[in-house]
């Protein structure tokens, strides 16, 4: 069917609906611009910690979830008759029984000392002082293997700020870390010497790149293992790179100081959780059928603080969408649709996906009778006037008509303008491939990505409630409304395009593979 013959029986029934709201018929009028500021300042603030996934945070902005759920008129649709359904995420973390002594000093793991990686090491060795600038030269002059079996102890120096550069560093991990970016220049520098252990001394005038690598250290490594079939996760066996707080030692290092660590790890799970609420469908034909409403709850927690302000609320990213289908909700349960409309608040996104990747394995409704997944991240910042929507172009478009009909509905609705740039293959950021409806394209159900992109707050301390656009994060609440409306009173499904492709995928820790 040719697209313009396509796109008009998609905006007839579009503007049936807008006039229905135009005379008060039509539900969209019950998702409220008041009601969701007032959720978004409670999911996003403060008390919520930034909701980290695997963490007691996490759960308690759940159970806030859900609750609203309920008052909203939606039934729980999780496991056993609840609204949630829980996961094991699996962690592997350096252990408190581990040990370092430097030059007879004994230091605390995760306060004193951290590794850079993930590592089991066992090191008794002579410490070797050097600088960044003498490294290469003292090595040659030692001769071939002259750092071999020795740990290398070398003094951290931050660069000078540019001129006119701000006194704060950017926050985010986009800005990169100088310290360990440092450190790891020194241990490719070296690995051909195969020292026994890469010792870096953290001056306290160098506190916050410390921070950074201490916050990085005590939360180790997750994995998710859906389909029960991986071997519990093993670190590595490799000479350690550690970070040491210098005032921790206390002594300069004699010549005869020696390096004696032992490095091992913990294994144990942590859960998170899906928030799923559903509503009932009003036709007994098509009740049976899914249209669902995604978002992740979750955000970064409490880490190193910036301008002294130490959580990570996440209020874009994404209580936004968060809220946004607490508002769909409502206006799905005052006047139902013919299909089912399917609500996920999915956990651990952050941690790669976790969330929505354990749902489509263990779905709590037949994963084959959700007829389109529309998903939002990121939904209240930027020109109010613009919008992106991923999934909309070739090779990442898995259903025309499901593009057609959020088009229709932008259009009727919310009116942005659509870039569609970030949804080029080779975009550098790859964002279509960072949020919740990836496993389910990947799954062979219609998926599109509902987002206002990123900003200079993303995933910083200052992405906080009070810098979203509320009027333009209702527009996106509306826009996805209406596009889950007409895939839920339509006579068919949305079709699968046969030329849907995917150039990347993940593997089982949530990294590209």
């Amino acid at each position: 069917m040719r697209p313009t013959i396509r796109l008009l029986l998609v905006l007839v029934p579009v503007m049936l609906v807008t006039a229905h709201a135009q005379r008060g018929a039509d539900p969209i009028d019950r998702i409220r611009e008041d009601e969701i500021k007032a959720d978004l300042f409670a999911l996003a603030g403060d008390a919520t910690r930034g909701r980290e996934g695997g963490t007691i945070d996490e759960l308690r902005a759940s159970v806030w979830l859900a609750e609203r759920a309920r008052q909203a008129g939606m039934l729980p649709a999780g496991d056993d008759g609840t609204y949630f359904q829980f996961f094991p995420l699996e962690r592997l973390r350096v252990s408190a029984t581990s040990s370092v002594t430097l030059a007879g000093k004994t230091l605390r793991m995760g306060e004193d000392v951290v590794t850079d990686v993930l590592v089991q090491a066992h090191v008794d060795a002579p410490t070797m002082a050097s600088t960044q600038e003498s490294l290469a030269a003292g090595a040659a002059a030692a001769g071939k293997g002259g750092l071999k079996d020795r740990a290398i102890v070398v003094r951290y120096v931050p660069a000078p700020p540019a001129p006119g550069a701000a006194a704060t560093p950017a926050a985010g991990p986009r800005s990169g870390n100088p310290l360990r970016t440092w450190a790891r220049a020194i241990q490719r520098q070296v690995a051909d010497q195969s020292p026994a252990a890469i010792v870096v001394l953290v001056p306290d005038a160098a506190k916050s790149d410390w921070e950074r690598v201490a916050f990085t250290f005590t939360r180790g490594s997750y994995a998710l293992d859906p389909d029960g079939t991986a071997q519990p996760p093993s670190p590595p066996r490799a000479a350690p790179l550690l970070y040491v707080r210098e005032s921790a030692v206390g002594v300069a290092l004699g010549t005869d100081a020696r390096l004696v660590a032992s490095i091992s790890a913990d294994y144990f799970t942590y859960p998170s959780v899906n928030v799923v609420a559903r509503v009932p469908g009003r036709d007994p034909k098509l009740r049976d059928e899914h249209v669902l409403f995604s978002a992740h709850q979750d955000h970064d927690g409490v880490r190193f603080p910036v301008d002294g302000d130490a959580i990570w609320n996440g209020a874009d990213d994404n209580a936004t969408t968060a809220v946004a289908l607490l508002a769909i909700g409502r206006a799905m349960a005052a006047a139902p649709a013919r299909r089912s409309a399917l609500f996920i608040w999915h956990g651990a996104e952050e941690r790669g996906l976790m969330g929505s990747r354990w749902y489509v394995k263990h779905p709590t409704v037949p994963l084959t009778s959700i007829v389109a997944v529309l998903n939002g991240d990121m939904m209240g910042r930027n020109d109010p006037n613009t919008a992106a929507l991923l999934g909309a172009l070739p090779p990442h478009r898995n259903s025309p008509e499901l593009v057609d009909m959020a088009q229709a509905a932008n259009t009727a609705v919310a009116k942005f303008t659509i870039d569609s740039s970030w949804d080029d293959p080779n975009h550098r950021e790859g964002w279509y491939y960072r949020s919740d409806h990836l496993p389910y394209a990947r799954s062979g159900v219609p998926a599109l990505f509902f987002t206002t992109l990123l900003h200079a707050d993303y995933h910083t301390p200052f992405d906080n409630p009070d810098r979203i656009d509320v009027a333009k994060l209702t527009k996106m609440t509306r826009w996805m409304y209406a596009t889950g409306r007409l895939a839920a009173e339509a006579d068919k499904r949305p079709a699968l395009d046969p030329a849907f492709k995917l150039e990347r995928c993940r593997d089982f820790t949530g990294n590209y593979c």
